[in-house]
């Protein structure tokens, strides 16, 4: 399936027509738009996506767009997959889709709607755009997350597109905040070590299947922009970028080209800033240390410019739908052997859900540990659950019933320890933070019908899931079932 698209603007207008939407005119970039998303995305099923637009002290044209990703159906059609699947059954189709994708590379372009609007040295002014105050004790504004970094191994040319957090400083001046292993900061380290600038290039309101890979986890080399192109199923279109020499995806809505100084020549206060965990973590905060900056040269921008608003919410507001790291990692357990796999979701980056039907005593644990392992799965986790085929992972009230009914505490749960972490954790221990241990444990239940009592184990009593499925679609009208 072609995508309908070419850029985000273009996938915005698509997603309107299959999922809802809310135009909102006057809202203030600090605190109130990050209220009312987080609110949206926590309290209504599969959410509107919401269009800012008039913010206060802004001109019109000026948009920030959230929730983009929120409904599930709205991801369906950044990935170029039919709407009318199962949030399941689409991560099974996004897996296959990335599996068969093979890498092409970019293609460098002279033009692009980017270059309608171009601020070069002391022109540069990041004020003129509604950058938001996100969360309400959040240090500052931010425009990343929800932008793409992009910088380039001094040794081998690799180029890395990565997803962090970017405060607004001043008029040309962003904060950076990296956490340890990320291959972006793998790569600035490499400048620093040299006592030289990391030269960067960033874009946000980037084109869906820019801006997804750039948050997955890939292993060090692997081209972000090359799965791009094979997503989008042609060359991702780059200007290069006329200071840095780097790619810059010309679909993208803004850009900017600097570089990035050892921290020891320039480095601010950076934070404090609500992360993915639900907590205020990383950057100066906890550790007094300053953290770099991005020293911006040039600003690119199309005329009515839209800032995306990716940034993390506490896990009970869900701001992704249907992530694409869950199809990536059902692809790297079936590589790496894992039979009989029937599905795979991330309930945010703490839990994730591995279902099988079971062919062998063991089973269960091979999954479990596999997951653990594969690089979609090994970062930042804390639980691991494994059911059975007859459980739903995308339905939490399924997968929490089978922890409660299949685990027993003392035999079904396994502790692992020395696994690879963040600084951004909030469960981790101050003298593990102090020595850059960035380590955590992980468990993982076996949530699933023990093998070698299969037969036995009770029935379950309730409804068939064909059954209820025809009777849903029998009685919508009478009862206000969700539009899922």
């Amino acid at each position: 399936m072609e995508l309908s698209y070419h850029d985000f603007r273009g996938f915005v207008e698509q997603a309107k027509k299959v999922s809802d939407w809310r135009l909102i005119e006057g809202a203030d970039w600090d605190t109130e738009i990050g209220a009312l998303v987080e609110s949206t995305a926590e309290l209504v099923p599969q959410p509107p996506m919401l269009i800012f637009d008039r913010i206060k002290g802004y001109p019109r044209g000026f948009r920030a767009i959230s929730l983009p990703y929120a409904a599930y159906k709205r991801v369906a059609v950044a990935l170029g997959l039919p709407v009318d699947k199962s949030k399941l059954e689409l991560v099974r189709l996004a897996a296959r889709k990335i599996r068969s994708a093979q890498p092409i590379p970019p293609k460098v372009v002279d033009d692009s709607p980017l270059l309608e609007n171009v601020m070069k040295g002391n022109d540069v002014d990041l004020l003129k755009f509604p950058a938001l105050r996100f969360h309400e004790n959040d240090g500052g504004r931010y425009f990343g997350p929800g932008g793409g970094l992009i910088n380039a191994d001094p040794e081998t040319g690799y180029v890395n597109t990565g997803t962090y957090r970017m405060q607004l400083h001043d008029r040309n001046h962003l904060g950076l905040w990296m956490s340890p292993g990320q291959n972006g900061r793998q790569i600035c380290m490499k400048y620093w070590q040299q006592g030289k600038s990391c030269p960067v290039a960033a874009t946000y309101g980037q084109h869906p299947l820019v801006f997804m890979p750039s948050y997955t986890k890939f292993p060090y080399g692997h081209s972000e922009m090359e799965v791009s192109g094979g997503l989008i199923g042609r060359p991702l279109e780059v200007l290069k970028g006329p200071i840095t020499g780097l790619p810059i995806p010309a679909s993208s809505e803004i850009a900017i080209e600097g570089e990035v100084p050892p921290p020891s020549e320039e480095a601010r206060d950076e934070g404090p800033f609500g992360e993915w965990p639900g907590y205020y973590s990383g950057g100066t905060i906890g550790t007094g240390e300053r953290q770099p900056v991005i020293r911006v040269k040039a600003v690119y921008y199309r005329n009515d410019p839209i800032l995306e608003d990716e940034a993390p919410l506490w896990p009970g507001a869900v701001k992704l739908d249907l992530h694409i790291s869950a199809g990536v990692l059902w692809d790297q357990l079936e590589s790496a052997g894992i039979q009989d796999i029937v599905g795979v979701y991330n309930h945010t980056s703490y839990l994730s859900v591995v279902a099988i039907k079971q062919r062998y005593s063991g089973h269960a644990k091979q999954a479990g540990l596999a997951a653990l392992s594969c690089s979609a799965g090994a970062r930042n986790g804390r639980y691991v659950v494994v059911v059975d085929e007859d459980i739903d992972p995308t339905n939490v009230k399924e997968v929490l019933w089978a922890m409660m009914t299949r685990v027993d505490p003392k035999t079904n749960i396994d502790i692992v320890d020395g696994c690879w972490s963040t600084p951004l954790d909030p469960r981790m221990p101050p003298d593990k933070r102090d020595s850059r241990d960035h380590t955590n444990s992980r468990a993982v239940f076996y949530a699933v019908r023990p093998f070698e009592w299969l037969e036995k184990f009770p029935k379950v009593s309730r409804s068939s899931r064909e059954l209820r499925e025809k009777t849903i679609a029998k009685y919508k009208d009478v009862i206000p079932f969700p539009k899922f």
